[in-house]
C-alpha cells in the first residue's frame, strides 16, 4: 500500500502491484509515489480559490470600500494611500480569522474520526468549554494580555479533553461514552466559566462575555503570530494523522489483528484535535459549531473514506473569514461576534444531525 496525501486518503485495503482504487491518482514526488483522490484535491483547489476570493472581499470591504487594486497593491508592496487600512486594520485580523478556522476544521475531523460520531466536535464534548473556563478565570484574576491567553486557552482545553478520556475509558474508548460523557463536562465547565464571571469585576466580566461568544474584533499579530507558530510546528504531526485516519476507521478487531496499537494512536488524534481546538480558543474564544460544519461538509463533498484534513482546513477558515465578514456588515455600524453568526448557521445543523440519526439515516 503506498502512502496516501491529506487531500484524500486512500482506503485501508490492499491492491495488486500495479493496480490503484478507483478515483485515485498516483502523483510523483521524487521517488516517492503518492495515491492522491482526484475528487479531493478538486475539492482543495476549488475551496482555496474560494478561500482567495472570500479573503479579497474580505480586505475591500468595511466602514470604507478599498477597491480590490488597491488592495493586490497594499499585498505585494506597492505603496497606497489605503495601505494602513489594509494593512494594519483589516489583514491582521484576517490572518487571525484564516488560522482559527483552520485549527477547528483539524480538530474537529480528527475528533469526529476517533469518536465516529459527527456529533463529536469540541465545542460538543467540552474541550473549547475547557479552554474557556480557564481562560474566563485568568481574566478574573488579572490575566488579560491577548499574549498569554493563547496558552491558557490549550492547557485548558487539555485539562478539560483528560478528564473526558479518562471517565470515558473503560478498557477502550467506546464512541458513544466518549461523546455522553464530554456533553457532560462541557455543561459542567460552562457553569464554571458563568461562576467565574459572577466573581469577577464588571468590567472584565462584560470583556469575558464578549470573549466567550468568539470574536475576532480586535484581534491582530499578537494572536496571529502564537497561533501561527503552533500550527507550523504541528504540520508534521497532522501529516501523521492523515494516515493515521485509514486504522483508526477499521473495526478494533481488524485494527489489532495487523499490529495496530490502536489505542495509542487514538490517543495521539485526540491529543493533537485538543492542541489545534484551544490554540484556536484561545486567540479567537469559542468559535462554535465551526469544527463540528466543517470536516462533516468536506467528507460529503469529497465523499471520500475518512474526513480529509486538508479541504476541512480550507472550509473552516472559509466558514470564519465569511462569517466574520457578514457579522461586521449585516448590521453595521453594529458589529457582531463572529460565533453568533456561526451558532446561527450550526445549531440547526446540529439539530438536523439528531434528528437524522435517531431516524435512522446515515451520517
Amino acid at each position: 500500500m503506498k502512502p496516501s496525501t491529506a487531500v484524500g486518503t486512500a482506503p485501508s485495503t490492499g491492491h495488486p502491484r500495479g493496480q490503484r482504487p478507483a478515483g485515485y491518482a498516483v502523483a510523483r514526488i521524487g521517488r516517492a509515489n503518492i495515491l492522491v483522490h482526484r475528487r479531493a484535491t478538486t475539492v482543495a483547489v476549488a475551496l482555496t480559490a474560494a478561500l482567495a476570493v472570500c479573503s479579497l472581499a474580505y480586505l475591500c470591504t468595511g466602514e470604507s470600500f478599498v477597491p480590490p487594486a488597491e488592495v493586490l497593491k497594499v499585498l505585494t508592496g506597492g505603496q497606497s494611500p489605503d495601505q494602513l487600512v489594509v494593512e494594519t486594520l483589516r489583514a491582521p485580523r484576517l490572518v487571525v480569522g484564516l488560522l482559527v478556522g483552520a485549527a477547528f476544521g483539524v480538530a474537529g475531523a480528527l475528533i469526529q474520526t476517533v469518536a465516529r460520531n459527527p456529533l463529536a466536535s469540541p465545542d460538543i464534548i467540552g474541550i473549547s468549554q475547557g479552554a474557556s473556563a480557564l481562560t474566563v478565570g485568568a481574566m478574573t484574576f488579572g490575566v488579560t494580555s491577548y499574549s498569554v491567553l493563547p496558552y491558557v486557552g490549550v492547557a485548558g482545553g487539555l485539562i478539560a479533553a483528560a478528564l473526558v478520556y479518562v471517565f470515558a475509558w473503560r478498557g477502550g474508548l467506546h464512541a458513544t461514552r466518549f461523546v455522553l460523557i464530554g456533553i457532560g463536562f462541557a455543561i459542567a465547565l460552562r457553569s464554571v466559566t458563568t461562576l467565574f464571571m459572577t466573581k469577577g469585576d464588571y468590567l472584565v466580566a462584560q470583556q469575558a462575555q464578549i470573549w466567550m461568544t468568539g470574536s475576532l474584533n480586535g484581534r491582530g499579530w499578537v494572536e496571529a503570530t502564537p497561533l501561527g507558530w503552533t500550527l507550523l510546528a504541528l504540520v508534521p504531526a497532522v501529516a501523521w494523522a492523515a494516515r493515521a485516519q485509514r486504522t483508526v476507521s477499521l473495526d478494533d478487531d481488524t485494527a489489532t489483528a495487523l499490529g495496530v496499537r490502536l489505542n495509542r494512536v487514538r490517543l495521539g488524534l485526540v491529543l493533537l484535535g485538543v492542541v489545534l481546538a484551544s490554540a484556536a480558543t484561545g486567540a479567537a474564544g469559542p468559535v462554535d459549531f465551526v469544527a463540528l460544519l466543517a470536516p462533516q461538509i468536506a467528507r460529503r463533498v469529497t465523499r471520500t473514506a475518512q474526513i480529509p484534513l486538508v479541504c476541512s482546513a480550507l472550509l473552516g477558515a472559509v466558514v470564519v473569514v465569511l462569517a466574520d465578514l457578514l457579522a461586521r456588515r449585516l448590521f453595521s455600524p453594529t458589529e457582531l461576534p463572529v460565533g453568533v453568526l456561526t451558532a446561527a448557521v450550526g445549531a440547526p445543523y446540529l439539530i438536523w444531525l439528531i434528528v437524522r440519526s435517531r431516524s435512522g439515516g446515515t451520517s
